[in-house]
């Protein structure tokens, strides 16, 4: 029986789908279709909503699935977390689940929310985390467009935001950070004690790692020769020490290392002077500590 699998639909649909490829799996959706097709037999994917994922999780409709930890927190879901993992939609930046107010509103921290009213799409955290700070407010519902309802509705949101733009474009100011939201990988209770699926799952979640460790890397080669060797290896940074093969008839010597892309521009010209012949740069699809 296959795993199924559930893929989150909306805004973090396009990116966990590149990120699926670069960790091997080629995922098809088709338009109006829920169920997408994927290059690996032994999986079976469904497309899900992300703010229901941990639920469908937690029952066993699938076996696994990739959602923020903030909806596994907001559902008070019961499941087995395989691996947590660092990308979004659209940044780098972490995606956090803020309050904010008005520019103009008097409110200027947490402890201001006393007797206010609160609008988000997490109720149950932003509720808890209120618990927690001693403060009795209304915490309502919101169906989307949260920034709007600030101050005609409500006296604060508690909103989700990668970079910020779209608070400062509705004029709002953040006071407090509530929860920083990673994708996990989640799995049924059921799912992780099954021995197939668990070694199914260990197995997807290194590739996915490693698609992810590779994004700002690549690969560099390169030949040298004996005299030029300890300055080459001097100016080249690398993850672990580099490999080094001997060149047929003694000509020298191979390197290949792995290095991070953003240095690349300034080491490539640092080999060249210090010796190095044939440097080859190669992009990298994952990296497997």
């Amino acid at each position: 029986m296959p795993l199924k699998f559930g893929i989150p639909i909306g805004n973090l649909q396009e990116a966990t789908l590149e990120t699926m490829r670069r960790a091997g799996f080629n995922v098809t959706v088709r338009p109006r279709s829920y169920y997408p097709e994927i290059d690996d037999p032994e999986i079976e994917p469904r497309l899900l909503r992300p703010q229901d994922m941990s639920r469908f999780v937690e029952k066993g409709v699938v076996d696994c699935g990739l959602t923020g930890n903030d909806w596994v927190a907001e559902n008070r879901s019961r499941v087995h977390v395989v691996t947590e993992l660092t990308y979004s939609k659209q940044s780098l930046a972490p995606f956090r689940w803020v309050i904010a107010v008005p520019e103009n509103s008097p409110i200027r921290s947490v402890k201001d929310l006393q007797g206010k009213r609160i609008s988000t799409e997490l109720v149950n955290v932003c509720a808890e985390f209120l618990r927690k700070a001693g403060i009795t407010a209304e915490v309502e519902f919101s169906h989307g467009a949260t920034e709007s309802k600030a101050p005609d509705l409500v006296d604060a949101i508690m909103d989700g935001t990668e970079t910020g733009a779209s608070l400062r474009a509705n004029r709002m100011r953040i006071i407090e950070t509530v929860l920083v939201s990673r994708p996990q990988l989640i799995a049924a209770d059921a799912a992780w004690a099954d021995p197939w699926k668990r070694e199914k799952m260990e197995s997807v979640a290194l590739l996915l790692e490693g698609a992810l460790a590779a994004r700002f890397k690549v690969g560099l080669k390169m030949n040298v020769s004996a005299e030029n060797l300890d300055a080459v290896l001097k100016a080249l940074p690398a993850m672990k020490k580099p490999t080094v093969s001997g060149l047929a008839s003694g000509a020298g010597f191979a390197l290949e290392t792995i290095v991070d892309e953003s240095v690349v521009r300034k080491i490539i010209p640092d080999l060249r002077r210090a010796g190095a012949e044939a440097i080859v740069e190669y992009p990298l699809n994952k990296v497997i500590p």
